[in-house]
């Protein structure tokens, strides 16, 4: 493959990508038309499999970076080939990030001039995408022997940069209709808590490591020899700690025993804070929006029966309006007027002559008439529900509305589905 036909590739396969991202309901939502006609082709799919390689790469480098910077020694070997390999990918991702054209937010145009992607890319997020992918543990291998010094390993944590890229993911699977958005909403709180436990596991096990006195630390107390401990023990005792912590339990086994970690402490206790404000916040939101539908039907009703006591109605009435609440209630789910009022007239006037027309088609009152006519009358047509022994015409009243009758029967009017009444009123 020649230089050229690499670079138109390139180019078709960011720009793509891009367009399928930026017109689509949501990056994932493959099987449904994307909006101003743009085509799901294979250069997407492969970008969307790239995409989706790089998230698990992200979930690695979160979790293995705090371990480092805590627990392990870096040095020459199998997690030092891991490491460089994660790296040479998002290198990788980085170059292909000068191709990927993006939506200018002033005249809302597709830029694809590679001098301007590449202006704006290096102007923004470029310099952070390059600390995060910069080897700088095999660069500390020239200035120390075991590569273990603080201060690179801080540069090291630079990493977590790339946790952007799952906050976007979360953010573009909440809006795809394919994944549920109650637990799509729990399993990013769980990652947030998880993610935040071990981190505050790792920082506080990295302060007893450095103290000079073993001994006088939280971990040190009871476990006097924990350097010579496995990598296991001292890690699920970080994550004891931190968890126990979190959730204000402090069994008082593992506490802070020199100024360093009480200073800590005091800084990730008021971490916790906001983080379990965050927490029960929106769990109290999904909750809450799950539940307040039936709440409304249930005050809907009490409120009913009130004012049916109240003004002294009769059974009858009392039971109509109760019916009428019910089936409302049961109904709310297809939300079809709600639906179709906030969509363009042409995309109404097509949806009601798909789902009405045959229907009035076969009414008896428009046999003969224009096919124009009819393509006027359904676009006015709405669907109702009734529920059982409610009057939809009251006797001497004169009807505004004609009524066609798709599914069920009039008792005092003898018409069965297909039927029209009201047609005389109007």
């Amino acid at each position: 493959m020649s230089f050229s036909c690499a670079k138109a590739f390139l180019r078709r396969f960011c720009n793509d990508g891009f367009q399928m991202e930026s017109n689509s309901h949501s990056f994932f939502s493959t099987d449904l038309l994307p909006s101003l006609g743009a085509r799901i082709n294979q250069t997407t799919k492969l970008r969307q499999a790239w995409e989706m390689f790089l998230i698990f790469l992200v979930v690695y480098s979160s979790w293995i970076s705090p371990c480092q910077f805590a627990f392990l020694t870096y040095k020459q070997g199998t997690l030092f080939i891991i490491d460089n390999i994660v790296n040479g990918f998002f290198a990788i991702d980085i170059f292909l990030t000068f191709f990927v054209a993006y939506l200018d937010r002033r005249s809302y145009l597709l830029i694809d001039d590679p001098k301007k992607i590449a202006t704006r890319y290096i102007s923004t997020w470029f310099i952070f995408d390059f600390c995060s992918t910069a080897p700088f543990q095999p660069l500390s291998l020239l200035f120390t022997e075991h590569s273990s010094g603080l201060g690179f390993k801080a540069l090291n944590m630079l990493r977590l940069w790339r946790l952007r890229r799952v906050s976007s993911l979360f953010a573009r699977v909440e809006k795809d209709i394919r994944f549920n958005y109650f637990w799509t909403r729990c399993t990013k709180l769980i990652s947030v808590t998880l993610f935040a436990v071990h981190c505050g596991g790792c920082f506080n096990y990295l302060i007893a490591d450095r103290y000079p006195d073993p001994r006088k630390t939280w971990i040190g107390a009871v476990m006097p020899n924990f350097k010579e401990e496995s990598l296991w023990n001292r890690y699920v005792t970080a994550i004891y700690w931190s968890i126990t912590t979190l959730t204000t339990t402090g069994y008082g086994d593992l506490h802070a025993e020199n100024p360093r970690e009480m200073l800590f402490d005091i800084v990730y206790m008021f971490f916790n804070l906001g983080l379990t404000a965050y927490l029960i916040g929106n769990m109290t939101n999904l909750v809450v929006h799950g539940t307040s539908r039936t709440r409304n039907f249930r005050d809907m009703i009490q409120a009913a029966s009130e004012f049916s006591a109240r003004n002294q109605l009769p059974p009858q009435i009392r039971d109509q309006m109760l019916s009428h609440i019910c089936l409302k209630f049961k109904t709310e789910d297809l939300k079809q007027n709600e639906t179709l009022n906030g969509l363009p007239r042409a995309i109404r006037s097509a949806i009601a002559q798909n789902l009405f027309l045959p229907i009035v088609q076969k009414v008896d009152l428009f046999q003969g008439v224009s096919s124009d006519f009819l393509l006027q009358l359904v676009s006015e047509v709405e669907a109702e529900y009734f529920p059982p022994k409610e009057d939809v015409i009251l006797q001497n009243e004169t009807p505004t509305n004609m009524y066609i009758l798709v599914s069920g029967a009039v008792v005092h009017g003898r018409a069965v589905a297909g039927d029209i009444f009201g047609e005389i009123g109007i």
